[in-house]
């Protein structure tokens, strides 16, 4: 694979059952556009961890570090999440939004420099307010809800995030809107993850 892997506008990632880890696989969307074209990279987040730290890795033998997901403390309200080359170098950050995230789950997305450049919220209230009501249904989080995520950058809707209606866990991340690159695909993959790996519903 060569280092244009995140070159890519559309992506699909599915979640794949391990017993120790949540492992997922990142793939370039197929033609279709509802199924997995070529992989380009794996994550794998570790069970039960203390402190997040979430690794994107080139192949499932796992001897290649692409990029990270890290949380900055132990536990933090806000969620607020590094992005980091294997060298350590900051490629960008999520966090959170906590107050407005108890209704309509929000995220807000910056720069290597954390400089404010995007965010991603729910798209309907309604379907984020039913997501929240099935936690109090026995066994609901088996229940398969619709899940929809728009992307903004500096105000302006470049993509969305949703999962296919289904009971496994995929989803198409699809910024086509970005056409300037202003936010790096590995930050949005990070958010994809995050999305569903760092939340309840």
């Amino acid at each position: 694979m060569t280092d244009d892997r995140f070159e890519h506008d559309r992506f699909f990632i599915d979640q794949l059952i391990r017993p120790v880890a949540n492992l997922y696989r990142i793939s370039t969307l197929g033609a279709d556009g509802a199924s997995p074209g070529e992989p380009v990279a794996f994550v794998r987040q570790k069970k039960l961890a203390i402190k997040e730290d979430i690794r994107f890795l080139a192949d499932e033998t796992e001897s290649q570090e692409l990029f990270r997901l890290k949380g900055r403390q132990v536990f933090d309200v806000r969620g607020r999440y590094d992005i980091t080359s294997p060298d350590g170098e900051r490629i960008g950050s999520l966090e959170k939004v906590f107050g407005v995230s108890l209704v309509r789950s929000t995220w807000r997305i910056y720069s290597a420099d954390e400089e404010l450049i995007g965010t991603a919220r729910e798209r309907s209230m309604p379907v984020a307010l039913l997501r929240r009501a099935i936690d109090f249904v026995p066994y609901g989080e088996f229940v398969p809800v619709l899940f929809h995520f728009e992307i903004q950058v500096d105000g302006r809707d470049v993509g969305e995030l949703r999962r296919p209606v289904g009971f496994r866990d995929r989803y198409i991340l699809d910024l086509s809107g970005d056409s300037e690159r202003r936010l790096d695909r590995r930050v949005a993959i990070a958010l994809a993850i995050a999305l569903d790996a760092l939340q309840s519903r």
